[in-house]
């Protein structure tokens, strides 16, 4: 450590407020997301809990099966009854025909999933409520589209580069040995590229849903890391003797 370097001991008290108060909220949102990750990716497999069948299901898709199918078994499976669902299964896997979807689907599409999946809606999401509509996510399913995964990159890109650099902005105040300091500030950056980067791998590759779920751990530990060392040395770190020695 160089003489005349700033650690946290040497901010005021307004300074250490806001430092605290941004590092506070970047963990609750970090919490949020997880929460949010966990709901969006949970139920794919048809099993409970986050695996990485889930993650592969997302990006690579179900192969062996259609986005509607993956949709009623995984994140959409509790608008729909279990009967319900096995009956649109056997049609879809049954090639789908049109004169069973007005007899046999259309009926129970009603019951649940029409509320929100029509024109009329105006939400963003598929069309449920003729043959044209349901065909376009009776076909097999690949996952989410190139184009879906450059929109979302690009803004995790932006998004989560900037709260990266936040962060790092406060811990280079930590007293702690330059490697680790250097490590932990630089691994963020890292793993969001790589975490990103295997999105499309893995929708080429399934083997790469590995890749994404230990980037994204070692960002979160990356974080924890930089908040846990700064709250601590905010607010209990005290200047060496020496410094205050030579100070006074």
């Amino acid at each position: 450590m160089t003489m005349g370097e700033r650690r946290f001991y040497d901010c005021g008290v307004s300074e250490k407020l806001l430092y605290t108060a941004f590092l506070l909220l970047m963990g609750v949102g970090y919490l949020m997301a997880l929460v949010y990750l966990y709901t969006s990716f949970e139920g794919y497999d048809g099993e409970p809990g986050v695996s990485i069948e889930d993650i592969v299901y997302n990006y690579y898709g179900n192969r062996s099966g259609t986005r509607l199918e993956a949709a009623i078994r995984g994140p959409m499976a509790g608008y729909i009854q279990l009967d319900d669902r096995h009956v649109i299964v056997e049609w879809l896997k049954s090639g789908a025909l049109e004169n069973d979807y007005s007899t046999v689907i259309r009926p129970i599409l009603e019951k649940t999933c029409l509320n929100c999946h029509t024109p009329a809606s105006g939400l963003n999401i598929p069309d449920l409520s003729s043959y044209e509509g349901i065909k376009k996510v009776a076909e097999v399913d690949t996952g989410e589209s190139l184009h879906t995964l450059m929109k979302l990159s690009h803004i995790h890109l932006f998004g989560v580069g900037l709260v990266a650099l936040g962060i790092g902005l406060v811990f280079r105040l930590a007293a702690t040995a330059t490697w680790f300091k250097a490590t932990l500030m630089v691994l963020p950056f890292a793993v969001i590229f790589v975490d990103i980067l295997a999105w499309f791998l893995t929708k080429w590759d399934p083997f790469y849903a590995y890749t994404v779920v230990t980037a994204g751990g070692l960002l979160g530990l990356a974080w924890a890391g930089q908040m846990l060392i700064s709250l601590y040395q905010l607010w209990f770190l005290r200047a060496p003797k020496e410094e205050k020695n030579s100070a006074s």
